[in-house]
């Protein structure tokens, strides 16, 4: 039989993460490769989800989510952030980020709409685009001054007449960096010039270093009608398999967004739902601690690699690191990352997977430091084979 899958999804088969983690498994690998903790969250956050099935609150929740937990994230953005949203009507629930980013595209680009993404990107991007029938429009992100940023001139050539949106993501995952607002400054004159929906992928909010700040694009002048802002509870509060996000935005951009995606998953996972109300309210200082501890993992792994020999560029969020394999004779980040475990007994993510245009990513892995300080010192140590 032919190959039945349509045409434009042809290009997205097994992700990298199932690959690279059934790698890990078959080698007996460390495994620095997916980016998901190995401790769990607050308990008292776990409590309450327990709490919750063993109550009964295991039927359909409401489609735009429990109110405790709309309520919730409505109150966390306007503490944090100054942005009011109304939790009934402007803050919808998800199942998880992914769902949002892609209810969110589907929602709002026609086929042949063209789409903005800072390359490299979460692969799931390129993938929402393609199920919309829209059309990819990377602009790349290149070391400069020890971090990954863009050419202003790239990016203001990067909009047309067909372009739609434009979808941002900060902290970055795969570089780490936490665009400044200089850098927003420019994203949102971009929005205002050509009329463009802004999509805002926070997942790694809370999780930057340094004192560097988090600033929602939508906290700029013009920018919060014009931005769907997503988030969700998994990388807040180390909860990755509970899969609960959200989406705030104006009313019609959410009312939008729901009508795509009560039919793809119709609604998510009542007790994550309350557990995750309980963690936003109660929890940040769980998080404050869990930011710190990861910032020394990070840096714990950076030592390590460069140690190793490869070239590192500290991130300012997230969970992974960008190392460049050049120093150490190696030119190709999917080989390579396919021959590190026989080669270091280590499991990493080939960064040119996260490319529209993989040559210019092709010598980068990323490493994942979300993990207990144990495996990162073992990783380092079958690491220092490479030197």
């Amino acid at each position: 039989m032919d190959d039945p899958l349509v045409a434009r999804m042809r290009e997205f088969g097994t992700t990298i993460f199932a690959e690279m983690t059934a790698l890990a498994l078959r080698t007996g690998a460390v495994n620095l490769g997916q980016g998901f903790p190995d401790t769990d969250g607050p308990p008292a956050m776990l409590e309450r989800a327990v709490e919750a099935v063993r109550g009964g609150l295991n039927q359909y929740p409401p489609g735009p989510g429990v109110p405790e937990l709309r309520q919730a994230v409505s109150a966390h953005r306007a503490a944090r952030y100054g942005l009011d949203y109304d939790p009934d009507g402007e803050v919808l629930v998800t199942v998880g980020a992914t769902e949002a980013i892609a209810a969110s595209i589907l929602a709002l680009c026609e086929p042949g709409d063209e789409v903005i993404v800072f390359e490299p990107y979460y692969d799931s991007y390129a993938a929402s685009v393609a199920l919309a029938g829209a059309v990819l429009r990377p602009v790349t992100l290149r070391p400069a001054e020890g971090r990954f940023t863009f050419d202003p001139a790239e990016l203001a050539a990067a909009a047309g007449p067909r372009t739609r949106a434009i979808l941002v993501n900060s902290p970055h995952n795969p570089t780490g960096t936490v665009f400044t607002r200089e850098e927003l400054e420019l994203i949102a004159g971009l929005c205002a010039e050509h009329g463009l929906i802004a999509i805002t992928d926070e997942v790694y909010e809370h999780l930057t270093f340094d004192g560097v700040p988090h600033i929602p694009l939508a906290t700029l002048p013009g920018m919060r009608e014009r931005t769907v802002v997503i988030s969700s509870a998994g990388k807040t509060f180390s909860v990755t398999g509970w899969k609960t996000g959200w989406v705030c935005a104006p009313e019609p951009l959410v009312r939008a967004v729901q009508t795509v995606k009560q039919f793809l998953t119709f609604t998510a996972s009542a007790p994550w739902q309350v557990a995750a109300a309980h963690a936003l309210r109660h929890e940040l200082g769980w998080v404050a601690e869990l930011r710190a501890g990861l910032q020394a993992k990070r840096d714990r792994l950076t030592a390590g690699l460069t140690a190793a020999g490869f070239d590192v560029y500290r991130p300012a969020g997230t969970y992974f690191v960008q190392a460049d394999i050049r120093p150490l004779g190696f030119t190709d980040g999917l080989v390579l990352a396919r021959e590190l475990p026989s080669l270091a007994g280590v499991v990493a993510v080939p960064t040119q997977v996260f490319y529209a245009r993989p040559d210019r990513g092709r010598h980068f892995l990323r490493f994942a430091f979300c993990k207990r300080d144990e495996v990162i010192d073992e990783a380092v140590s079958r690491l220092k084979r490479l030197a």
